[in-house]
């Protein structure tokens, strides 16, 4: 008895430990887990009804709202002037670059969640819970921001009939974050775009679709009769030239306009009910990139031949524009495509929003019944409430003036790590868009018998490993896993990038001014992004089986890391704070709920991972006891107590 006793006095606090070591070690293989798809990538409880020309519209319409009538005349006017056509192109070169990235994964992964799902099939959950309540937000204030603007361009075109109603009816609000006066407006607007999405994917789409080609009409008639009555001298030096600002204005007016590109992940969200992702999800990217692009470049080129730029209205810039040519009538004319746009916009985020919910609810990040799909309309009906009232609340309460910046946060960051995510997955020999079925001694031979006679198997097998032709980095890399080594490249890539772009926003002046610390400083970062992605190029590629893939891997990626940053580090720190406070509230639902209902960790309990399968199954908690009594009196002479409480099966039978 007194050596049962020690037995177990040594061995309980050694279980202890080993069982506590687990389940702390365990938090970061939890965190940095990744979703395995099904075994049928194109099942799903939505409706798949929705073909290219449906999902090109519907990124159209999410990206031209009211920015091309009221974000055009304030850039022109205050930052590039007639240089906001080559503003408009270089954002849309630069949202390019991510969108690209977008339409590749919309190919591997046809799901709802878009840059969310993308995250958890290659990073890893934490970070794709970061991204996916991020893109929550993204969603929540776009369509609160867009009510509100569809409100206030509604009350002026009746003289602030209405605002003066509500104010003289409910008083002034006077909070710093609070709005002027209460919009009920804006609130019946989330409202009724909400039921209206309830009727259906197909029906509310052909609506979306509708408005898009009547706001894309009202821009073909702007464009047309802007440019008949241009006047080529306000391009030139008499009136200010074409870039009034330099070179500095068309940059600082590109970072301006890229946020009206912001919209395109729309399509990417409508993976789960295209009829053909795998052509559908990158063709309706190019086209609804190139259209807007376009557009945006047309209206701006017909707004400054039409005026000066230093006499345009930047509250009414077309309207005033066309007045000044005696065109009165198309003010009402432009009325009609804003408020059609407006009308797009907010449907694409009241769209994207309810199945980014779902898809992390499936996941088990959320609520469950957040997972729920009706029957009837094949819709997330219980998102989509919960959506249309939150948009609701805060449009109805809140001045977003100072919340729209707040937004593009979340934006821009899914942006940055969808471009890293591409990198790190055509370097990965490991990806399968379709899952395996189990396997049987039979099928690890037939498996391995065709891998030796495919001809391209061993293509596959060198997929993350170095090419021969930089054999000489084999010293240092040879022997890492493949694909590893590629992904540490993307974190240094992504790290000197935010370094290289806080140093030109911090020392821009001590730059230009030579001072040596600072240039030698740049010169060290872009040294470092620079051997990143040559050791990256060093590696062999994975590309076989993408019906769309990205061009010239990893430098376009690694392009749109950059300027995405770039923008990032342009935000106000007020900005950033409430981002910190934001991510606090996100940390708090994964840590206390979504890391211990993840799908991904069902069956894989701290406890039931320290035994065998068969043990787990067939013993309970009590039956550990059992086991180390029958340890202690087989293995006496043992000294390895801690080992004696865990046996495995197979090891007790012998």
């Amino acid at each position: 008895m007194l050596f049962l006793a020690k037995t177990l006095y040594s061995a309980m606090p050694g279980s202890r430990k080993m069982i506590l070591k687990h389940v702390m070690s365990g938090i970061c293989s939890k965190m940095n887990r990744t979703k395995q798809l099904p075994s049928d990538i194109m099942e799903t409880p939505l409706n798949r009804c929705l073909n290219t020309f449906d999902i090109t519209l519907l990124g159209v319409g999410h990206m031209v709202g009211a920015g091309i009538y009221v974000l055009t005349g304030t850039v022109a006017k205050d930052l590039a002037g007639p240089g906001i056509i080559l503003s408009f192109l270089l954002a849309g070169l630069a949202c390019l670059l991510s969108a690209l990235c977008y339409a590749e994964f919309g190919t591997r992964v046809p799901k709802a969640g878009s840059a969310y799902v993308y995250t958890y099939i290659s990073i890893g959950e934490f970070w794709a819970f970061v991204i996916g309540w991020n893109i929550l937000l993204e969603h929540m204030i776009g369509a609160a921001s867009v009510a509100r603007a569809w409100s206030g361009y509604v009350d002026s075109l009746f003289g602030g009939v209405i605002s003066n109603t509500t104010i003289s009816l409910t008083g002034e609000l006077h909070e710093q974050l609070l709005g002027r006066y209460p919009d009920f407006l804006a609130f019946t607007v989330c409202i009724v775009y909400a039921l209206l999405l309830g009727i259906g994917v197909k029906g509310s789409t052909m609506v979306n679709s509708l408005l898009t080609i009547i706001n894309l009409g009202v821009m073909g008639l702007v464009v047309t009769v802007g440019l008949y009555y241009a006047d080529e001298q306000n391009w030139t030096s008499l009136k200010g030239g074409f870039l009034p600002y330099g070179v500095g204005g068309v940059i600082a007016g590109a970072a301006t306009c890229f946020y009206a590109f912001v919209g395109f992940d729309s399509i990417a969200t409508s993976g789960e009910e295209a009829k053909n992702p795998s052509f559908s999800i990158p063709m309706a990217t190019v086209l609804s990139m190139g259209i807007v692009t376009l557009g945006y470049i047309l209206v701006s080129a017909a707004l400054t031949l039409l005026v000066p730029y230093y006499d345009i209205n930047p509250n009414a810039a077309l309207p005033e524009a066309f007045s000044h040519v005696g065109m009165h009538w198309v003010k009402y004319v432009v009325s009609l495509g804003a408020i059609c746009g407006m009308t797009t916009t907010l449907f694409g985020s009241l769209f994207s929003l309810p199945r980014c919910m779902y898809a992390m609810a499936v996941d088990g990040l959320l609520f469950s019944f957040l997972g729920n799909i009706n029957t009837k309309t094949q819709l997330p009906l219980t998102n989509l409430v919960i959506s249309g009232l939150c948009s609701a609340v805060i449009a109805l309460l809140f001045d977003l003036e100072k919340l729209v910046e707040f937004m593009s946060i979340g934006t821009l960051l899914a942006y940055t790590i969808v471009s890293a995510c591409v990198i790190i997955l055509r370097y990965r020999p490991t990806f399968e868009p379709i899952a395996k079925p189990a396997s049987t001694p039979a099928s690890e031979v037939s498996a391995s018998t065709s891998e030796l006679t495919t001809p391209g198997s061993e293509i596959v097998c060198l997929v993350g490993t170095l090419r021969v032709q930089y054999s000489w980095l084999g010293p240092i890399f040879g022997n890492c896993e493949p694909g590893s080594v590629v992904t540490v490249c993307v974190f240094v890539f992504t790290t000197f990038s935010a370094a290289l772009c806080i140093l030109f926003q911090v020392s821009s002046n001590d730059l230009e001014n030579g001072i040596w610390w600072t240039i030698i400083l740049a010169i060290f970062f872009i040294f470092i992004m620079i051997s990143a992605l040559v050791v990256i190029v060093a590696h062999h590629q994975n590309s076989a089986g993408l019906r769309f893939k990205v061009p010239m891997v990893p430098f376009i990626p690694a392009l749109s890391i950059l300027c995405n940053i770039e923008f990032m580090v342009h935000l106000n720190i007020l900005t950033w704070l409430r981002f910190f406070v934001w991510m606090i509230l996100g940390m708090l639902v994964y840590f206390l709920y979504g890391i211990h209902h993840s799908k991904e960790g069902e069956g894989n309990s701290s406890y039931s991972i320290l035994m065998t399968s068969s043990e787990a199954v067939k013993e309970k908690w009590g039956s550990t006891t059992k086991t180390m009594f029958k340890g202690a009196f087989t293995r006496r002479k043992s000294s390895n107590g801690d080992r004696s409480a865990i046996i495995d099966e197979e090891e007790s039978t012998e």
